[in-house]
């Protein structure tokens, strides 16, 4: 039989959302499951039969919200546009969602699966100025290629087997992935832990010139600037071992008048000393005129003490990390201060160590490159390889299983 041409709005009951009044206690933590699209972007599987947040019938009644029947499909509709997962419980979502309702000519599995593969259509039809929206109209007009529903289910067993093999491929690729940094921050700390060993320990104020950070330019009354001004670098800007720079940011250039402290120097060695990216060192390696915020630590290294390139190496190690949380239970410390930096101790080889440390540092750096490089190729082609089953699907392509989870 041939496949017909059919829209959402032929096959499905479209659904609209709704929330009701948060500041109601009554309205929340009842007996019905409400899902939103932050939550469904967090779910890896299709399936859903447990909300963070629950409504009650009084909530039901006084808002737009609505319960779906099991094995109807949620999808996204704003922030963002795609979300979609299938729900096995009766549900309701808020107003960023739309539901589908299958009726008896489509399986659900089969329009999630389709759903999955016109993404960027459906986002195309969004509109709107601050964020794109898909309107229940322009979701009912979305043309759906409809076999018999046999070769619905014929398609939907495949691409589970096809999907299976590609989830499992995909694992693999991530746990490679995580190996090689493993590897590499492995090697590091063997370095460091030998150099702990065989040289004296050394406090950075004795090794450096300067150690401080930088302000805030509100705090000094300057603005940032698009053009004839300084470059002005936050912790966004200092990367493991390189700097961040393809979207510099400028400050006016009094602000090196206000804060010349923190005047930045060729191979200066910056670490972040707030926020997630806490520890997260590069060398400064330009000669633009440039200063820094309070979120960034300024380290100017005695260059004939200690090498930037060996400190930085050092900061970004584990064998750093691990002295740095050798005191605290904590996962992670919200800030380190210049006082720790200035009596923190570490191995202090002569010059010419130093130098053939930075040197093995980047030997290992470019073979564990390699291996993230070709991981991550592999988990770049299995998403690939979804998207092309996908196509092949929904164009009667699909002819037998074998070799599709390869």
């Amino acid at each position: 039989m041939a496949w017909r041409m059919l829209t959402i709005g032929e096959l499905c009951e479209v659904v609209n959302g709704g929330t009701p009044k948060t500041g109601i206690d009554e309205y929340w933590n009842g007996k019905h499951l409400w899902i939103t699209p932050a939550e469904m972007g967090k779910r890896e599987s299709p399936y859903v039969f447990e909300t963070e947040r629950r409504i009650t019938d009084a909530g039901l009644r006084n808002s737009s919200a609505r319960l779906l029947p099991p094995n109807s499909v949620i999808l996204s509709s704003r922030a963002p546009i795609g979300h979609l997962v299938i729900n096995t419980e009766p549900m309701a979502f808020n107003q960023g969602c739309k539901g589908l309702v299958p009726g008896p000519s489509i399986h659900h599995k089969y329009l999630f699966y389709y759903l999955s593969s016109i993404v960027d259509l459906l986002n195309a039809l969004g509109t709107g100025a601050t964020f794109k929206e898909l309107s229940g109209g322009k979701l009912k007009e979305v043309i759906v290629p409809v076999p018999p529903l046999a070769e619905q289910k014929r398609i939907v067993a495949i691409l589970d087997e096809a999907f299976e093999g590609i989830r499992i491929a995909t694992a693999n690729a991530e746990k490679n992935l995580a190996n090689a940094r493993d590897l590499f921050d492995a090697e590091l700390r063997c370095l460091f832990e030998e150099s702990a060993q065989s040289y004296p320990m050394l406090a950075l104020e004795n090794l450096t010139e300067r150690i401080t950070k930088g302000s805030s330019p509100k705090w000094q009354g300057i603005s940032y600037v698009t053009d004839g001004g300084i470059l002005f670098v936050t912790s966004e800007n200092v990367g493991q071992n390189r700097m961040l720079l393809d979207e510099p940011k400028f400050v006016d250039a009094r602000f090196n008048e206000k804060d010349r402290k923190s005047i930045l120097r060729r191979d200066d060695v910056l670490t972040n000393i707030v926020g997630a990216s806490i520890g997260r060192t590069a060398v400064f390696e330009s000669d633009d005129v440039a200063n820094i915020n309070q979120a960034v630590c300024l380290i100017r290294c005695k260059t004939d003490a200690l090498l930037p390139r060996f400190l930085s190496a050092l900061l970004n190690s584990d064998y750093f990390r691990r002295q740095l949380f050798a005191n605290t239970t904590d996962t992670a410390r919200a800030n380190l201060s210049l006082a720790f930096f200035r009596s923190f101790e570490i191995p202090v080889p002569p010059i010419e160590v130093q130098q053939r440390i930075i040197e093995d540092v980047l030997s290992i750096q470019l073979e564990c490159d390699a291996l993230s490089m070709r991981y991550q190729e592999k988990c770049n082609g299995v998403s690939e390889l979804k998207q092309s089953i996908l196509s092949r699907a929904f164009s009667g392509q699909l002819t037998a299983t074998k070799g599709l989870a390869a």
